[in-house]
């Protein structure tokens, strides 16, 4: 996957985003994309070869690997960064639209809009209000959902956050119960904590950014309208 692509992606809706939101964009790159890539992947690379049983069955070591991690740790936090990612991209393509219909109006002759502000709107940051602001809003709620329901899954697929050195088969076609030994379970179960901790970091970041939203829309709402100058 190219991480590099998804970043440069993102780093566009950074320049729309509030300063929680940055601070959130900022965690995700360094303490998620980046240690996923640079550390965690080295990590788990050799999950399936070191997994060892204690039994030549064929077929045993491979069934109780695959009962114990139907899904690799690495796949799984790649599509949560995926699906939590995601959202963010309706604010880059709302603003996209926005460009464009500016755009249009230039091109059908329209005197308020000049070419200058097409130039000018590249590099011009689009307040949050409006129909923006429900994007933007709507990105937050399914960010937290995505987070939310990954860790849900990943507890309950793992059973815990603890990666056990010891586990004890007895999957067909195993001929009894027979131990198997996870390779580095110390060494993964403290990146498993890190990945998760920062999960919920980001979760907390995503409610402050949320509440913040909220808070100024009915600050906004609850302010006197200006009445309007006499003529």
């Amino acid at each position: 996957m190219d991480w590099g692509t998804l970043q440069g992606i993102l780093g566009g809706v950074n320049q729309h985003s509030t300063s929680i939101g940055k601070i959130w964009l900022t965690v995700l790159f360094i303490f998620r994309i980046m240690i996923l890539v640079v550390a965690a992947e080295e990590v788990w690379g050799d999950e399936q070869d070191d997994f060892v049983c204690n039994t030549l069955q064929p077929g045993c070591k491979n069934v109780c690997y695959d009962h114990f991690f139907p899904i690799s740790h690495i796949r799984l936090w790649a599509l949560q960064l995926i699906f939590v990612s995601t959202p963010a991209l309706l604010v880059a393509m709302h603003v996209a639209y926005r460009r464009h219909e500016r755009k249009k109006k230039f091109r059908k002759g329209d005197k308020s809009c000049e070419y200058k502000d097409i130039e000018e709107i590249k590099k011009q940051k689009f307040h949050i209000e409006g129909p923006l602001w429900w994007t933007y809003t709507a990105s937050i709620l399914f960010r937290l959902i995505f987070e939310a329901s990954f860790m849900y899954v990943f507890y309950y697929m793992y059973q815990g956050y603890h990666m056990p050195r010891l586990l004890k088969c007895s999957a067909w076609p195993c001929p009894n119960v027979v131990d198997c030994f996870v390779s580095r379970p110390t060494e993964k179960t403290v990146f498993t904590i890190f990945m998760i901790s920062v999960s919920g970091i980001c979760i907390l970041l995503n409610v402050a950014e949320l509440s913040y939203l909220l808070l100024k829309s009915c600050m906004k709402k609850s302010q006197p309208k200006k009445p309007l100058p006499n003529h």
